[in-house]
């Protein structure tokens, strides 16, 4: 068997607020509720696991996803109609854009908590 990543857990003030969030601007679901864990399943079978913890443990990570056209267009749409802070570049030196690396285009903002979350439509080096 190769190596597969099966799920991550994400820190969160209030795990069903980020999960809500993350799994409604990408047209994701909520498969399951495990203890302190909701779960949104990604296309790949990977979930992300959201898990309540004090805000003051929470470190900000970052997150990527590689999207279709037409989910970039669904999700890209979300962020402008809900003037979510959105930036072309990880050092969120442009705002209100996207970018074209790679022949693709790509977008960064923060989820409720703060974690950078990246979508792309071309892998880098694509």
């Amino acid at each position: 068997m190769s190596v597969q990543l099966n799920h991550t857990i994400v820190h969160a003030r209030n795990n069903r607020e980020s999960a809500e969030f993350f799994a409604d601007l990408l047209g994701l679901e909520i498969i399951t509720e495990w203890g302190p864990f909701i779960a949104v399943d990604l296309s790949n079978g990977v979930t992300l696991d959201f898990a309540t913890i004090p805000a003051e443990r929470i470190t900000p990570q970052h997150y990527a996803f590689l999207v279709s056209e037409e989910e970039f267009d669904a999700a890209y749409a979300k962020i402008r109609q809900r003037g979510i802070d959105h930036y072309a570049d990880p050092h969120l030196k442009q705002p209100g854009t996207i970018n074209h690396n790679d022949g693709g285009r790509g977008v960064y903002f923060m989820d409720p908590v703060g974690h950078a979350m990246e979508l792309i439509t071309v892998p880098y080096g694509g």
